[in-house]
């Protein structure tokens, strides 16, 4: 009598084969709508952490928060891994994964000198600056098309930005503003390097070597002002090192599998969750030209999508 070996099949947890069935499904769906669920839960990832970084830095110094918050990202990789083996993380083109980190670096030490001083709303709304450069950076280096859909969906998403940030940007922000905003190019700028290196990389490489490489440019500029951080400090970095992990791996999943122009008009959207969450954490009140612009932003981001879909079918 023989007896009958399980298959690995029948051996998955509950959990397991839901996943499984969650991922099938997922990878039938069209390559637009793929690019845009991962840009949705890339944009409310974001959002989480911008929330709690806010926050930390205004107890730590910008630099040292930009280096624990990349560190941590660092720390909640490793056992990731570890399980695949260092081989799985091995990137074929090292020198692009410190260029970029190296401009990523630059960008963010911008944005976290300026983040203790904008509210939330404005913060997230400056940041929108960043898809026209993208979108003109995609369109004259990496050859993408730029279909008159997704110029119209990104002025009319960027007309809504304004709409918002108008009434209150110098008075609200100051100089910090404009040091806001001159991170944006250098953020687009990282993010096209990120578009070219998914050609060869995969999503994991390229965000494990993005905090390897932020992590060691950061440190120098960290020591200056160190400080110990608390026990619930180094809590609230770890959960941003998840949350921002977790949102660079959905926002490079997204430029793998559709042009990264074809994306930008969904991050808008990251503007509403930002609003809510000022309002729920600092008690900021959404005004009405943020209600206003808000919904001339979700508007041009469920116009772009649907005819993104109907393009691909």
């Amino acid at each position: 009598m023989s007896l009958r070996v399980p298959s690995r099949k029948s051996q998955r947890s509950p959990w397991e084969r839901r996943l499984a069935l969650t991922r099938h499904r997922a990878g039938r769906l069209d390559p637009a709508v793929q690019g845009l669920l991962w840009t949705l839960v890339a944009g409310i990832c974001f959002v989480l952490l911008n929330t709690l970084s806010r926050y930390l830095t205004t107890q730590i110094d910008p630099m040292q928060s930009q280096f624990l918050r990349y560190f941590c990202g660092l720390l909640v990789m490793l056992p990731l891994v570890w399980r695949s083996g260092l081989a799985a993380y091995r990137p074929r083109h090292i020198g692009g994964q410190f260029v970029r980190g190296l401009v990523h670096t630059a960008a963010l030490g911008l944005w976290f000198v300026a983040l203790p001083h904008i509210s939330l709303a404005d913060m997230t709304a400056i940041g929108f600056t960043t898809p026209i450069f993208i979108m003109l950076g995609a369109w004259l280096f990496l050859r993408e098309p730029m279909h008159w859909e997704r110029w119209l969906a990104a002025l009319v998403g960027f007309g809504g930005v304004l709409v918002v940030v108008g009434p209150g940007l110098s008075a609200s922000g100051g100089i910090y503003s404009l040091v806001m905003l001159a991170s944006a190019p250098v953020f687009a700028a990282s993010f096209l390097i990120t578009k070219a290196l998914t050609r060869h990389e995969k999503a994991g490489v390229i965000v494990l070597w993005q905090s390897i490489a932020v992590t060691l440019l950061s440190l120098p500029l960290a020591l200056l002002h160190w400080q110990a951080p608390t026990a619930a400090q180094w809590a609230g970095y770890m959960v941003c090192g998840l949350l921002g992990s977790g949102a660079h791996y959905c926002l490079t999943r997204s430029y793998g599998v559709v042009d990264i122009s074809a994306t930008l008009s969904l991050k808008f959207l990251d503007l509403v969750w930002a609003s809510i969450m000022g309002w729920l954490v600092f008690s900021e009140q959404p005004s009405q030209s943020t209600l206003i612009g808000g919904l001339v932003i979700s508007a041009s981001t469920l116009w772009i999508a649907r005819r993104e879909s109907r393009r691909n079918a």
